[in-house]
């Protein structure tokens, strides 16, 4: 991506799937859990749309630092503090990616931030 400074910003159309966060992040899972880790901010698969709005709100103006690129499209990272309904702070690492074929960029993930915390 010639041309480009990292770090950057992504769009702020930017897709954030709603499937993501109800049936992945905030659903107990047996390996890499991450519903633990977001309720104690107070997130929930009930307040799911509070968890989009803070990333969209919280994460997404935030400075992205270029990572890999594959065939599917090129990473980003987005470091930063989700504030959850109850107050608490949570420090997250955030993934998105922007793939080669649409030019759409789309959230990934988020684990928690272990440099920060």
């Amino acid at each position: 991506m010639a041309g480009e400074r990292f770090p950057m910003r992504l769009p702020a159309d930017t897709t954030i799937a709603e499937d993501k966060l109800t049936r992945y992040l905030l659903l107990p899972q047996a390996r890499g859990d991450k519903s633990t880790f977001l309720a104690r901010a107070g997130y929930t698969r009930g307040n799911a749309d509070q968890l989009l709005r803070d990333l969209r709100t919280l994460i997404l103006p935030l400075e992205a630092v270029a990572l890999e690129s594959n065939r599917f499209g090129r990473y980003y990272e987005i470091r930063g503090t989700l504030t959850g309904p109850n107050g608490v702070p949570l420090a997250v690492c955030t993934i998105w990616i922007t793939e080669h074929l649409s030019g759409v960029t789309k959230f990934v993930t988020l684990i928690p931030d272990k440099r920060r915390t």
